[in-house]
């Protein structure tokens, strides 16, 4: 059977400009397995036959498993991650392991040790991050769906900056085995799409307890259904149909009072085309018939330090097993152990990783345990509770809550760009939901300045369902955008 007419030469021009790929292997035309000419491969089911691409911290067996660093640029995944598989047995086909920052640690995809990789709106713009070259390869149409992992918005934030859909779901509702753990407690494998019902067909595969990964869980009796249409609107004694605003003017509130995070809160501020792309959200969601509701978040100007404290602390434990004795390149010569650990990472590592790992050695000290790590899980706590007010209960006060995704639309490289601090500091709108473990949804809303601007839905616990409910109800009206030059070779 053959590929749809072209597929072959439309991707190697995208991945010429934009650089998705660290590993691309499309099946050859003359390979039985490969594409049929409608775009479908034999067998049933809404993903049989369907390219996709993983993020290269996700496990595929044969395939690279670098994570963007030198220190596994030559390794090879012995096993497949639980997520992967399950996609693999619906009929979906791996072709390729997509370009990331260096074990997920970034907001750009600039951290890849290995390559660059590019907006498909703008190549002059950075793709986000750290799910780039996922969220790159779905915009550019070179794959329905990609895999992607969110441990502070790493889904999200690349997918409102290529224009696709990003899902982050609840903590515990997909496997973690075959992740290459950053931080263990925050992270989860996610779903980048060209579509929401792309994303609901892949979600509703992967999702469930797997007995490799402890920490998953089977969606409770309760849980919205992933089968349902649209909600119905105006049952505010429910909550069903109410949609909480997390407003730029909510978030100066939470920022205000001055102090250290006086410069955080700058980075944080909505740059006019994002602040007129969300107003549209809003606006369009009234016309279809949603009740919004405005909503703040107590303690959500902390959420970023918090985030960051535990990330790194967590990070510092998990890279340790990169020694180059059991994972990674060893160098040529060392003189004794310690020697040939510190030359690994040395010459392995890149400069963020690093950082991260310094700040998460400090945090963990002794006698700076109290004062900063577990401050920032008090801090945790204390978020999760504000969106437990907002979102559960018996009466919720709305069934999801809308929010940014980022301040600023993809930026772009150089001087001017974003710099590293802003780039940490504008996480606030992403890692809330991972320090909740809460589901959330990124969605393009319009295209401003000729780029696309995102926005995100979070929602309680296993209620992905609502999201995809509400954001398909969306789409459905408003069609989503894409790049110039994107031609749509799958159903």
């Amino acid at each position: 059977m053959r590929l749809p007419d072209g597929f072959l030469s439309y991707c190697n021009e995208w991945e010429e400009k934009i650089g998705a790929f660290i590993e691309f292997a499309p099946p050859s035309a003359d390979n039985s397995g490969a594409a049929g000419s409608s775009g479908a491969l034999p067998g049933s089911g809404a993903l049989a036959g369907l390219p996709f691409a993983v993020k290269d911290n996700i496990a595929v067996k044969g395939f690279s498993l670098t994570c963007g660093s030198k220190l596994l640029e030559h390794f090879r995944s012995p096993y497949t991650a639980t997520a992967v598989r399950k996609l693999q047995d619906a009929g979906a086909l791996v072709i390729g392991k997509t370009n990331l920052d260096e074990f997920g640690m970034g907001s750009s995809t600039d951290n890849s040790a290995l390559k660059k990789t590019s907006n498909p709106w703008d190549t002059r713009r950075v793709p986000g991050g750290s799910s780039g070259g996922s969220a790159a390869a779905v915009a550019a149409g070179i794959v329905p769906f990609a895999l992607g992992t969110d441990t502070g918005g790493s889904v999200r934030e690349p997918a409102a900056f290529c224009g696709v859909v990003g899902l982050k779901p609840t903590y515990g509702a997909v496997s973690r085995f075959g992740l290459v753990a950053y931080a263990s407690s925050l992270e989860c494998a996610g779903v980048l799409s060209d579509t929401v019902a792309r994303c609901r067909a892949v979600f509703s595969v992967m999702r469930g307890r797997d007995p490799m990964d402890e920490t998953t869980l089977d969606p409770p009796p309760d849980a919205p259904s992933l089968s349902d249409g649209p909600l119905e609107k105006g049952n505010a004694a429910s909550g069903k149909g109410v949609i909480g605003v997390l407003s730029p003017e909510a978030v100066a509130r939470a920022l205000s009072g001055g102090g250290d995070l006086d410069a955080a809160a700058r980075a944080a501020v909505l740059e006019d085309e994002v602040r007129r792309g969300f107003l549209t959200a809003c606006e369009r969601f009234s016309g279809l018939g949603y009740t919004l509701i405005d909503v703040d978040i107590p303690g959500l100007k902390y959420g970023v330090p918090a985030y960051y404290t535990i990330a790194t602390a967590e990070a510092s434990a998990n890279l340790a097993r990169f020694d180059s004795v059991r994972y990674g390149a060893r160098p040529e010569k060392a003189e004794n152990a310690g020697e040939l650990v510190d030359r690994a990472r040395e010459e392995g590592f890149g400069a963020e990783v690093k950082l991260r790992i310094l700040l998460g050695t400090f945090v963990l000290r002794s006698g700076f345990q109290d004062r900063y790590y577990l401050r920032a899980q008090r801090i945790r706590a204390g978020i999760k509770g504000s969106f437990e007010a907002i979102l559960g209960g018996a009466n919720p006060l709305c069934g999801a809550v809308l929010m940014p995704v980022f301040p600023t639309r993809a930026f772009g490289r150089g001087p001017g760009s974003l710099s590293a601090f802003a780039q940490k500091a504008a996480d606030l709108y992403t890692c809330c939901a991972n320090l909740a473990g809460l589901p959330a949804l990124s969605f393009p809303a319009s295209v401003e300045g000729g780029l696309p601007v995102g926005v995100q839905l979070l929602g309680r616990a296993f209620a992905e369902g609502t999201l995809l409910d509400i954001a398909e109800d969306y789409e459905n009206r408003h069609p989503f955008p894409h790049p110039p030059g994107y031609r749509a070779f799958w159903r």
